[in-house]
């Protein structure tokens, strides 16, 4: 059984037990998430879309609050003496998916 939901503007496939690494969700470690916007579900060619989702549901569990990997962001502009360097990490919460129904 797989779902696809869409969290923080992206969209992911997921299944039981898979581990995913989304936007900061507002929820400590160790507590349970339910995701609301449910795209696709199904197994194999079982595959429902739109108003056949009524009562579907992803649940997951989150694992860890953490920052990203640093992304540098480095202006030049040649002969002028003009070097501005910066560094931005991005929130980011790690879940894992512990149930998935359509």
């Amino acid at each position: 059984m797989f779902a696809v939901i869409k969290t923080g503007g992206k969209q992911y496939k997921v299944a039981k037990d898979d581990i995913i690494i989304v936007e900061k969700l507002d929820a400590e470690a160790g507590k349970t998430v339910e995701f609301g916007e449910i795209l696709m579900a199904g197994e194999g060619s079982d595959i429902k879309m739109g108003d056949k989702l009524k009562g579907a549901a992803v649940k997951g569990e989150v694992l860890e609050q953490r920052k990203a990997a640093k992304v540098l962001i480095f202006k030049k502009k040649r002969r002028q003496t003009y070097r501005r360097k910066r560094g931005h990490r991005q929130n980011e919460t790690v879940v894992k998916i512990t149930s998935v129904k359509a």
